[in-house]
């Protein structure tokens, strides 16, 4: 498999579609530019077959409806925010001045941790709230990938200053689930460069006290 990062609208925001040899791909939080995004993948001539939610903030959901309706997908996103997408006070646009940022209602919930089968796609997702309380990360154990939204960045973690956040909450889910993967998995973070776990735990002033 293969994967691309592709940052999205005023906040560099990264989407990623994680393709497979027969041009399926799955698409991980399409948040701003939807026609870039589509002029991506039909350049390409992939088959997206669904759209993942790391979690609701604005940023990561912007592109979500074009996308959704282009070519007809389901949308997954955690039980705690499912809310959020139709809720521009919930998903934080209504505070950054930059109008109000809604999508529709997802077609699938996630309502605990484990195995998420689409197609030929294996994900194993975690549940890694702190930076909002339906963060989530999905995990390719296959590909040594771990898509983490904006729970552990390159160097830094989420911010948690926005409803919902929990700082002590975000460093217990990084130690707990992120930091217990493969010390070689890639770390694709919702903004920024990729990192890996190793790197993050050797390097990451936020997580010394681990």
């Amino acid at each position: 498999m293969m994967y691309v990062q592709i940052p999205l609208g005023p906040l560099q925001t990264n989407c990623y579609v994680l393709a497979n040899e027969e041009k399926e791909c799955v698409i991980f939080d399409p948040g701003a530019q939807s026609e870039k995004l589509i002029r991506f993948i039909e350049e390409k001539q992939y088959k997206p077959l669904a759209i993942l939610l790391t979690h609701a903030h604005f940023d990561h959901i912007g592109a979500v409806d074009d996308v959704k309706e282009k070519y007809s997908l389901p949308v997954y996103i955690h039980q705690d925010e499912q809310h959020w997408l139709t809720d521009p006070a919930l998903n934080g646009s209504q505070f950054f001045g930059i109008g109000s940022i809604s999508a529709g209602e997802a077609t699938d919930i996630i309502s605990e941790e484990g195995i998420l089968n689409i197609g030929s796609f294996e994900l194993y997702v975690f549940e890694t709230p702190g930076h909002s309380p339906g963060s989530v990360s999905y995990y390719a154990a296959k590909e040594g990938l771990v898509f983490s939204g904006d729970a552990l960045f390159a160097g830094s973690i989420g911010r948690t200053d926005l409803p919902g956040g929990n700082h002590r909450q975000l460093l217990a889910s990084i130690d707990k689930k992120l930091m217990q993967l493969p010390e070689e998995t890639v770390v694709l973070s919702g903004h920024g460069s990729e990192t890996t776990v190793g790197q993050e735990m050797d390097q990451n002033p936020f997580l010394n006290g681990f």
